[in-house]
Protein backbone atom coordinates (compact mmCIF):
# COMPACT_ATOMS: atom_id res chain seq x y z
CA UNK A 1 0.00 0.00 0.00
CA UNK A 2 3.06 2.20 0.82
CA UNK A 3 4.55 1.75 -2.20
CA UNK A 4 1.55 2.99 -4.35
CA UNK A 5 0.82 5.49 -2.79
CA UNK A 6 5.07 6.32 -3.55
CA UNK A 7 4.30 5.70 -6.96
CA UNK A 8 1.35 7.83 -6.86
CA UNK A 9 3.10 10.91 -5.49
CA UNK A 10 6.04 10.44 -7.77
CA UNK A 11 4.04 10.38 -10.94
CA UNK A 12 1.92 13.74 -9.58
CA UNK A 13 5.37 15.15 -9.36
CA UNK A 14 6.27 14.30 -12.69
CA UNK A 15 3.00 15.48 -13.96
CA UNK A 16 3.98 18.83 -11.99
CA UNK A 17 7.05 19.16 -13.68
CA UNK A 18 6.20 18.27 -17.22
CA UNK A 19 2.91 20.91 -17.00
CA UNK A 20 5.46 23.76 -16.45
CA UNK A 21 6.01 23.70 -20.82
CA UNK A 22 5.69 26.48 -23.21
CA UNK A 23 1.55 26.50 -24.41
CA UNK A 24 -0.04 28.41 -26.42
CA UNK A 25 -1.53 31.45 -24.17
CA UNK A 26 -4.95 32.63 -23.65
CA UNK A 27 -3.78 35.00 -21.15
CA UNK A 28 -1.69 37.97 -22.66
CA UNK A 29 -0.27 39.33 -19.48
CA UNK A 30 0.39 38.42 -15.92
CA UNK A 31 0.24 41.37 -13.06
CA UNK A 32 1.29 40.54 -9.87
CA UNK A 33 1.16 42.51 -6.49
CA UNK A 34 2.96 40.92 -3.20
CA UNK A 35 5.82 40.44 -1.31
CA UNK A 36 9.81 38.83 -0.94
CA UNK A 37 7.63 35.47 -2.80
CA UNK A 38 6.85 37.57 -5.88
CA UNK A 39 9.40 40.45 -5.75
CA UNK A 40 11.74 40.26 -9.11
CA UNK A 41 13.67 43.10 -7.48
CA UNK A 42 11.75 45.90 -7.15
CA UNK A 43 13.58 46.67 -3.71
CA UNK A 44 16.46 47.00 -5.49
CA UNK A 45 15.16 50.59 -6.82
CA UNK A 46 14.15 52.09 -3.00
CA UNK A 47 16.06 52.27 -0.08
CA UNK A 48 15.40 49.84 2.29
CA UNK A 49 17.98 46.82 3.57
CA UNK A 50 15.42 43.87 2.65
CA UNK A 51 17.23 43.36 -0.80
CA UNK A 52 18.64 40.16 -2.10
CA UNK A 53 20.75 41.64 -5.91
CA UNK A 54 23.93 40.17 -4.62
CA UNK A 55 25.17 36.75 -4.58
CA UNK A 56 24.83 33.91 -3.84
CA UNK A 57 21.30 34.79 -4.70
CA UNK A 58 20.67 33.96 -8.12
CA UNK A 59 23.06 31.92 -8.64
CA UNK A 60 21.37 29.19 -10.45
CA UNK A 61 19.33 31.84 -12.07
CA UNK A 62 20.22 32.25 -16.06
CA UNK A 63 23.79 33.65 -16.35
CA UNK A 64 24.45 33.18 -12.42
CA UNK A 65 22.94 36.75 -11.89
CA UNK A 66 21.21 38.09 -8.55
CA UNK A 67 18.63 40.09 -9.78
CA UNK A 68 16.65 41.10 -6.23
CA UNK A 69 15.07 37.76 -6.38
CA UNK A 70 14.84 35.75 -2.64
CA UNK A 71 15.54 32.34 -4.07
CA UNK A 72 18.72 30.90 -6.01
CA UNK A 73 17.03 30.93 -9.27
CA UNK A 74 13.67 31.82 -10.45
CA UNK A 75 10.34 32.60 -8.43
CA UNK A 76 6.74 30.49 -8.34
CA UNK A 77 5.15 33.29 -10.93
CA UNK A 78 8.13 33.12 -13.32
CA UNK A 79 7.08 29.85 -13.83
CA UNK A 80 3.89 30.35 -14.10
CA UNK A 81 4.29 33.12 -16.49
CA UNK A 82 6.29 30.09 -18.66
CA UNK A 83 3.70 27.55 -17.85
CA UNK A 84 0.86 30.10 -19.22
CA UNK A 85 2.68 29.89 -22.59
CA UNK A 86 4.47 33.43 -21.60
CA UNK A 87 8.24 34.79 -21.32
CA UNK A 88 9.85 32.77 -18.64
CA UNK A 89 10.20 35.63 -16.18
CA UNK A 90 8.39 38.24 -14.87
CA UNK A 91 10.15 41.79 -14.83
CA UNK A 92 10.18 44.03 -11.89
CA UNK A 93 8.21 47.56 -12.33
CA UNK A 94 10.75 49.51 -11.22
CA UNK A 95 13.41 47.95 -13.12
CA UNK A 96 14.64 50.46 -15.66
CA UNK A 97 16.61 47.85 -17.53
CA UNK A 98 12.98 46.71 -18.93
CA UNK A 99 10.08 48.99 -20.66
CA UNK A 100 6.22 49.13 -21.31
CA UNK A 101 6.73 46.54 -24.34
CA UNK A 102 8.25 43.76 -22.04
CA UNK A 103 5.87 45.29 -19.01
CA UNK A 104 3.22 44.37 -21.04
CA UNK A 105 3.87 40.93 -21.27
CA UNK A 106 4.24 40.32 -17.80
CA UNK A 107 4.71 42.75 -14.43
CA UNK A 108 5.80 42.72 -10.86
CA UNK A 109 4.76 45.83 -8.70
CA UNK A 110 5.52 43.32 -5.30
CA UNK A 111 7.64 44.69 -2.31
CA UNK A 112 10.05 42.08 -0.15
CA UNK A 113 8.92 42.42 3.35
CA UNK A 114 5.61 44.44 2.55
CA UNK A 115 2.15 42.88 3.62
CA UNK A 116 -1.51 44.03 3.69
CA UNK A 117 -0.79 46.21 6.60
CA UNK A 118 0.46 49.64 5.70
CA UNK A 119 2.30 49.06 9.58
CA UNK A 120 4.35 45.91 7.93
CA UNK A 121 5.43 48.19 5.21
CA UNK A 122 6.81 50.31 7.64
CA UNK A 123 9.05 47.95 9.28
CA UNK A 124 12.03 47.89 6.82
CA UNK A 125 10.30 50.68 4.64
CA UNK A 126 9.56 49.14 2.01
CA UNK A 127 6.36 49.57 -0.50
CA UNK A 128 2.98 48.87 0.86
CA UNK A 129 -0.03 47.82 -1.13
CA UNK A 130 -1.58 50.87 -1.85
CA UNK A 131 1.47 52.10 -3.77
CA UNK A 132 1.74 49.10 -5.48
CA UNK A 133 -1.88 50.62 -6.60
CA UNK A 134 -0.65 53.84 -7.61
CA UNK A 135 2.11 52.05 -9.75
CA UNK A 136 -0.52 49.65 -11.27
CA UNK A 137 -2.38 52.94 -12.41
CA UNK A 138 0.67 54.54 -14.11
CA UNK A 139 0.96 51.25 -16.01
CA UNK A 140 -2.40 51.04 -17.15
CA UNK A 141 -1.69 54.99 -18.73
CA UNK A 142 1.66 53.87 -20.26
CA UNK A 143 0.07 50.84 -21.67
CA UNK A 144 -2.61 52.69 -23.25
CA UNK A 145 -0.24 55.46 -24.58
CA UNK A 146 1.96 51.91 -25.74
CA UNK A 147 -0.90 49.55 -27.01
CA UNK A 148 -3.38 51.97 -27.76
CA UNK A 149 -6.94 52.48 -25.97
CA UNK A 150 -8.66 49.49 -27.45
CA UNK A 151 -5.87 46.88 -27.36
CA UNK A 152 -4.85 47.94 -23.78
CA UNK A 153 -8.61 47.85 -22.33
CA UNK A 154 -8.79 44.26 -23.47
CA UNK A 155 -5.08 43.31 -22.18
CA UNK A 156 -5.87 44.62 -18.59
CA UNK A 157 -9.37 43.03 -19.08
CA UNK A 158 -7.84 39.54 -20.29
CA UNK A 159 -4.77 39.34 -17.87
CA UNK A 160 -4.03 37.33 -14.93
CA UNK A 161 -3.52 39.15 -11.63
CA UNK A 162 -2.07 37.39 -9.01
CA UNK A 163 -1.14 38.45 -5.52
CA UNK A 164 1.42 36.76 -2.96
CA UNK A 165 1.17 38.75 0.49
CA UNK A 166 0.10 38.18 4.30
CA UNK A 167 2.89 36.10 5.39
CA UNK A 168 4.90 39.24 6.90
CA UNK A 169 1.93 40.86 8.54
CA UNK A 170 2.42 37.89 11.23
CA UNK A 171 5.81 36.77 11.30
CA UNK A 172 7.91 40.62 10.81
CA UNK A 173 4.53 42.26 11.99
CA UNK A 174 1.73 41.18 14.72
CA UNK A 175 4.27 38.70 16.54
CA UNK A 176 7.78 40.88 16.52
CA UNK A 177 6.26 44.41 16.77
CA UNK A 178 4.32 45.96 19.67
CA UNK A 179 2.00 47.40 17.99
CA UNK A 180 -0.44 45.16 15.89
CA UNK A 181 -0.77 42.07 18.74
CA UNK A 182 -1.81 45.06 21.70
CA UNK A 183 -4.64 46.00 19.26
CA UNK A 184 -5.82 42.74 18.42
CA UNK A 185 -6.10 39.29 19.16
CA UNK A 186 -4.88 36.80 15.86
CA UNK A 187 -7.83 36.40 14.84
CA UNK A 188 -9.10 39.73 14.95
CA UNK A 189 -5.68 41.05 13.09
CA UNK A 190 -6.87 37.88 10.87
CA UNK A 191 -10.24 39.58 9.85
CA UNK A 192 -8.58 43.01 9.39
CA UNK A 193 -6.09 42.12 6.75
CA UNK A 194 -9.05 39.64 5.41
CA UNK A 195 -10.23 43.71 4.86
CA UNK A 196 -7.79 44.75 3.70
CA UNK A 197 -8.08 41.79 0.53
CA UNK A 198 -11.51 42.80 0.26
CA UNK A 199 -11.00 46.67 -0.99
CA UNK A 200 -7.52 45.46 -2.83
CA UNK A 201 -9.52 43.02 -4.91
CA UNK A 202 -12.49 45.81 -5.28
CA UNK A 203 -10.08 48.26 -6.37
CA UNK A 204 -8.45 46.08 -9.22
CA UNK A 205 -12.30 45.09 -10.12
CA UNK A 206 -12.82 48.86 -10.47
CA UNK A 207 -10.08 49.34 -13.06
CA UNK A 208 -10.41 46.55 -15.00
CA UNK A 209 -8.99 43.24 -13.65
CA UNK A 210 -11.73 40.50 -14.26
CA UNK A 211 -9.15 37.31 -13.63
CA UNK A 212 -7.58 37.38 -10.08
CA UNK A 213 -5.70 34.62 -8.21
CA UNK A 214 -5.43 35.61 -4.45
CA UNK A 215 -2.66 33.78 -2.52
CA UNK A 216 -2.96 32.31 1.06
CA UNK A 217 0.09 32.56 2.86
CA UNK A 218 1.87 28.88 3.36
CA UNK A 219 2.52 27.00 6.58
CA UNK A 220 4.97 29.64 7.98
CA UNK A 221 5.83 27.71 10.88
CA UNK A 222 7.83 25.31 9.11
CA UNK A 223 10.21 28.02 7.74
CA UNK A 224 13.18 27.54 9.45
CA UNK A 225 13.60 31.05 10.54
CA UNK A 226 10.43 29.62 12.52
CA UNK A 227 11.79 26.55 13.87
CA UNK A 228 15.13 27.79 15.28
CA UNK A 229 13.18 28.95 17.89
CA UNK A 230 11.03 25.86 18.68
CA UNK A 231 13.72 24.38 21.09
CA UNK A 232 11.52 22.60 23.33
CA UNK A 233 9.48 21.35 20.42
CA UNK A 234 12.79 19.52 18.84
CA UNK A 235 13.01 22.70 16.60
CA UNK A 236 9.78 21.23 14.70
CA UNK A 237 7.33 23.68 12.78
CA UNK A 238 6.03 26.20 15.11
CA UNK A 239 2.44 25.09 15.16
CA UNK A 240 0.49 27.95 16.29
CA UNK A 241 1.86 29.61 13.57
CA UNK A 242 0.87 27.28 11.08
CA UNK A 243 -2.68 27.13 12.94
CA UNK A 244 -3.07 31.26 12.14
CA UNK A 245 -2.08 30.56 8.89
CA UNK A 246 -5.04 27.79 8.37
CA UNK A 247 -7.20 30.35 9.84
CA UNK A 248 -6.69 33.48 7.37
CA UNK A 249 -6.56 31.11 4.54
CA UNK A 250 -9.79 29.70 5.16
CA UNK A 251 -11.53 33.21 6.01
CA UNK A 252 -9.90 34.51 2.42
CA UNK A 253 -11.47 31.43 0.76
CA UNK A 254 -15.10 32.52 2.53
CA UNK A 255 -14.48 36.27 1.27
CA UNK A 256 -13.47 34.96 -2.41
CA UNK A 257 -17.30 33.35 -2.14
CA UNK A 258 -18.63 36.76 -1.53
CA UNK A 259 -16.89 38.60 -3.94
CA UNK A 260 -17.87 36.01 -6.75
CA UNK A 261 -21.41 36.14 -6.19
CA UNK A 262 -20.87 40.01 -5.63
CA UNK A 263 -18.98 41.54 -8.57
CA UNK A 264 -20.20 40.71 -12.07
CA UNK A 265 -18.22 39.16 -14.20
CA UNK A 266 -15.32 38.62 -11.91
CA UNK A 267 -13.17 34.97 -12.03
CA UNK A 268 -11.75 35.21 -8.55
CA UNK A 269 -10.03 32.15 -7.34
CA UNK A 270 -8.11 31.04 -4.03
CA UNK A 271 -4.29 29.93 -4.87
CA UNK A 272 -3.61 28.21 -1.43
CA UNK A 273 0.43 27.18 -1.53
CA UNK A 274 -0.23 25.89 2.38
CA UNK A 275 -0.73 21.87 1.69
CA UNK A 276 1.68 21.68 -1.25
CA UNK A 277 4.50 22.82 0.30
CA UNK A 278 3.14 21.20 3.61
CA UNK A 279 3.57 18.21 1.63
CA UNK A 280 6.90 18.63 0.34
CA UNK A 281 8.09 19.17 4.05
CA UNK A 282 6.69 16.00 5.43
CA UNK A 283 7.36 14.15 2.64
CA UNK A 284 10.46 15.56 0.58
CA UNK A 285 12.22 12.52 -0.70
CA UNK A 286 8.95 11.91 -2.63
CA UNK A 287 10.34 15.01 -4.38
CA UNK A 288 14.17 14.61 -4.73
CA UNK A 289 14.80 16.97 -1.30
CA UNK A 290 17.53 15.72 1.44
CA UNK A 291 16.83 18.88 4.14
CA UNK A 292 13.88 20.53 5.24
CA UNK A 293 14.69 22.40 8.59
CA UNK A 294 17.11 24.35 7.28
CA UNK A 295 18.27 26.71 4.17
CA UNK A 296 21.08 26.53 1.72
CA UNK A 297 22.01 29.62 2.32
CA UNK A 298 24.72 30.15 4.86
CA UNK A 299 23.83 27.77 7.96
CA UNK A 300 19.90 27.96 6.81
CA UNK A 301 18.70 28.49 10.37
CA UNK A 302 18.28 32.10 10.46
CA UNK A 303 19.87 33.74 7.64
CA UNK A 304 17.98 35.79 4.54
CA UNK A 305 19.12 38.81 2.96
CA UNK A 306 22.53 40.81 3.89
CA UNK A 307 22.84 37.65 6.47
CA UNK A 308 23.40 35.20 3.05
CA UNK A 309 26.90 36.97 2.72
CA UNK A 310 28.75 35.85 -0.34
CA UNK A 311 31.66 34.87 2.18
CA UNK A 312 29.60 32.50 3.85
CA UNK A 313 31.50 29.40 3.61
CA UNK A 314 28.49 27.27 5.09
CA UNK A 315 26.11 28.14 1.82
CA UNK A 316 25.44 24.58 0.18
CA UNK A 317 26.56 23.76 -2.88
CA UNK A 318 23.82 21.61 -4.54
CA UNK A 319 20.27 23.61 -3.24
CA UNK A 320 17.73 21.17 -4.84
CA UNK A 321 18.34 19.44 -2.10
CA UNK A 322 16.55 21.70 -0.23
CA UNK A 323 13.14 22.97 0.20
CA UNK A 324 14.60 26.14 1.41
CA UNK A 325 17.13 28.65 0.35
CA UNK A 326 17.38 30.65 2.99
CA UNK A 327 15.76 31.02 6.27
CA UNK A 328 12.54 32.38 4.71
CA UNK A 329 12.21 31.38 1.31
CA UNK A 330 12.00 28.42 -1.29
CA UNK A 331 14.61 27.20 -3.41
CA UNK A 332 13.88 27.47 -7.14
CA UNK A 333 13.00 23.88 -7.31
CA UNK A 334 10.47 24.26 -4.87
CA UNK A 335 8.68 27.21 -6.58
CA UNK A 336 8.63 25.43 -9.57
CA UNK A 337 6.67 22.59 -7.58
CA UNK A 338 4.27 25.25 -6.37
CA UNK A 339 3.88 26.92 -9.55
CA UNK A 340 3.15 23.67 -11.41
CA UNK A 341 0.48 22.70 -8.95
CA UNK A 342 -1.09 26.08 -8.96
CA UNK A 343 -1.20 26.16 -12.97
CA UNK A 344 -2.45 22.29 -12.80
CA UNK A 345 -5.25 22.52 -10.08
CA UNK A 346 -5.89 26.44 -9.92
CA UNK A 347 -5.05 28.46 -13.22
CA UNK A 348 -5.43 26.61 -16.08
CA UNK A 349 -8.99 27.46 -16.10
CA UNK A 350 -8.14 30.88 -17.14
CA UNK A 351 -5.99 29.37 -19.97
CA UNK A 352 -8.41 27.25 -20.98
Amino acid sequence: MEYNYIISCFLLVIQFLVLVTKIESKVPAIVVFGDSSVDAGNNNFIPTIARSNFKPYGRDFAGGRATGRFSNGRIATDFISQAMGLKPTIPAYLDPAYNISAFAIGVTFASAATGYDNATADVLSVIPLWKQLEYYKEYQKRLKAYMGESKASRTISEALYMTSIGTNDFLENYYTMPGRSRQYTPGEYENFLVGIAKNFVKELYGLGARKISLGGIPPMGCMPLERTTNMAGSYDCVEKYNKVALEFNNKLKNMIVELNKELPGIKLVFSDPYFVLQSIIKRPSLYGFQVTGAGCCATGMYEMGYACARTSMFTCTDANKYVFWDAFHPTEKTNHIIAAYMVKHVLAEFNA
